[in-house]
């Protein structure tokens, strides 16, 4: 029983780094990409709504939310002056 838990943790953590550094590479980012795409070509295909766990976010800190958006708001105005 231990040899499982160890081989799972073991595998879990190798597993874990390779997928890190996959990510990184151009193969990783490609197909990273795609599988979004793929992901929001079906969404559109089949009429599935996506859970948008942005507004969830939102609606459970306002505040933050509220803040955020001032902060996204002067950055632009910021943008815009000194273009």
């Amino acid at each position: 029983m231990y040899f499982w838990l160890i081989q799972a943790i073991a595998g879990s953590i190798i597993g874990s780094a390779t997928s890190n550094w996959f990510e990184d590479t151009k193969l990783g980012k490609w197909f990273y990409q795609k599988v979004e795409d793929l992901y929001n070509w079906a969404a559109e295909r089949y009429d599935l709504e996506i859970i948008k766990s942005e507004d969830k976010w939102k609606e459970k800190y306002p505040n933050i939310a509220f803040e955020l958006k001032n902060l996204e708001k002067r950055i632009k105005d910021l943008e815009n002056r000194y273009k």
